[in-house]
């Protein structure tokens, strides 16, 4: 008999992306709201993405199994 499918963790599926070599990508925090008191340099370094460390990714390779 064939196993069940597991299900992907719909609020991780909106936050993270795989890259095209397999590791996990994610947005930067502090970017929402109170911007006018945050220097340039800090928003300009915290607009790109980040990627999520190695112990954090055992983690999400279990909440999306099927990205």
């Amino acid at each position: 008999m064939a196993r069940q499918k597991l299900k992907n963790h719909s609020g991780a599926s909106k936050r993270f992306k795989r890259t095209g070599s397999g590791k996990w990508m994610r947005r930067r925090a502090k970017m929402r709201h109170i911007l006018t008191t945050k220097p340039p340099r800090q928003k300009n370094r915290l607009s790109g993405p980040a990627i999520v460390r190695e112990v954090d990714s055992r983690a999400l390779d279990r909440l999306l199994p099927y990205c």
